[in-house]
């Protein structure tokens, strides 16, 4: 086989149609454009959700909610993820480090699901109260932390 006669099949490629050549090529004066009108001319580009002038649906459609620009987002662990984890001693900074959260957020909250059967000795910024409950009950210590400073 050879490279250089290799050629894509009859009727696969076809010539682009070049505008704006005379009259006489039936694509002149207005190249297939049109008159007037936003797309005839270039740089022409239609905004997201135009829809011709009619109001969009995304301004007809009702607005509802509310949004709190104020809430916390904490990254979340359960005791019972803890009870797999090796070590003893567990801070935010430990947890990041094992791959158990990926970002801190606005500080690391303990969540009770779970089994805990060692002793622990956890640090964190929130717990639950049945976390709390479950780290005492299975004689570990739980010390909360202030709340990490935001990154900008």
């Amino acid at each position: 086989m050879n490279l250089s006669q290799l050629r894509p099949p009859a009727g696969q490629k076809h010539k682009k149609q070049r505008v704006g050549q005379g009259m006489g090529t039936g694509r002149g004066k207005y190249s297939g454009r049109g008159a007037k009108g936003a797309k005839s001319i270039s740089g022409y580009s239609r905004m997201r959700g135009f829809e011709g002038g009619q109001m969009p649906l995304h301004r007809r459609l009702p607005k509802r909610g509310f949004t709190n620009i104020f809430r916390k987002q904490f990254a979340v662990v359960n005791v019972g993820r803890l009870e797999a984890l090796e070590g003893g001693s567990f801070t935010p900074e430990r947890l990041l480090e094992l791959g158990v959260i990926h970002k801190l957020k606005d500080g690391l909250k303990i969540l009770g699901t779970g089994e805990l059967k060692r002793k622990v000795s956890v640090r964190a910024h929130l717990f639950s109260k049945s976390a709390l409950e479950k780290i005492q009950k299975a004689g570990g210590t739980a010390e909360v932390i202030a709340a990490p400073e935001k990154q900008s």
